[in-house]
């Protein structure tokens, strides 16, 4: 395999051409001036201060004062780390003008969607739908990111977990979580050996989930947070089985009815208590 160009290789640092053509060049020729370096690189002579200056600006090189001034690279490593504080400052400094912008955002708009909202029919607030893969995955982790009180989880074989994992480490952290899972002997073998490893995984790093098995085969799937008996809050995320339709042409529903999440919940701890076994089977 060919080694990538070097300016391609910084320009994926966000840097315009002629500054990736500079600081290639200066992070193999050390230090030096603009004369030398626009001579070696093509760089036009009436470009090559303000390129200079801008890559002082970020960060990336040191400027010595005289005549001619001179310009040094800093190490590769502070260069990248310098990089990534950039772009820090700059989503900084982008909440904050969201933030700025708030009250006169919410002013304007808050009402139209309250009353888009009233006039929308009982039907169309109880689900909406993503597809299952990278969607469904992205709306569960925004789900465990919300969980202010549990997180409760239906699954076959969990085959999803590396994708929501980081999501569901910061829940674990904060709230409680309990996960329940198919009984193997209703799995293909395949799917026997993902779920024994995700087990695994969930037991030796982290403890306090709480795990079970269900004996009976489960009519849907999915993840859903925060019921209330008083049906006031929650969301969840599910789908419903069918066998013969590939994940990849499914669709999962989420809901943030109070009502219908309180039922999943009842449902859930129906099975939980009375339908589930505490060990891994053998």
């Amino acid at each position: 395999m060919a080694a990538r160009d070097p300016t391609e290789l910084l320009e994926q640092l966000d840097l315009k051409e002629y500054e990736a053509t500079a600081l290639s060049h200066l992070l193999s020729a050390g230090r030096t001036t603009a004369p030398d370096i626009a001579e070696a690189t093509g760089i036009p002579k009436a470009r090559i201060y303000g390129v200079l200056d801008s890559l002082a600006e970020m960060g990336y090189i040191k400027v010595y004062p005289g005549r001619p001034k001179e310009y040094q690279p800093k190490p590769p490593e502070t260069i990248l780390e310098r990089v990534k504080e950039n772009r820090r400052q700059e989503y900084e400094r982008y909440c904050n003008e969201v933030e700025d912008l708030r009250d006169e955002f919410l002013a304007e708009f808050r009402p139209r969607f309250e009353q888009a909202d009233q006039d929308r029919s009982p039907t169309a607030e109880l689900f909406y739908v993503v597809d299952v893969g990278e969607p469904s995955e992205s709306e569960t982790r925004q789900l465990y990111n919300s969980a202010t009180d549990g997180v409760h989880v239906i699954t076959n074989s969990f085959e999803y977990f590396d994708g929501i994992e980081s999501a569901f480490s910061d829940a674990v952290d904060r709230v409680g979580v309990d996960v329940l899972f198919l009984h193997p002997r209703h799995l293909p073998e395949e799917k026997q050996e993902i779920q024994a490893d995700i087990v695994d995984r969930i037991a030796e790093e982290y403890p306090q989930v709480d795990i079970r098995f269900s004996e009976e085969r489960l009519p849907w799937r999915g993840t859903f947070v925060d019921p209330s008996m008083e049906y006031d809050s929650g969301k969840a995320l599910f789908l419903v089985e069918e066998r013969d339709v590939p994940n990849h042409r499914r669709q999962a529903a989420i809901t943030e009815n109070g009502s219908f999440v309180a039922g999943m919940k009842r449902y859930f701890d129906l099975i939980w208590e009375y339908e589930s076994v505490t060990e891994y089977p053998e």
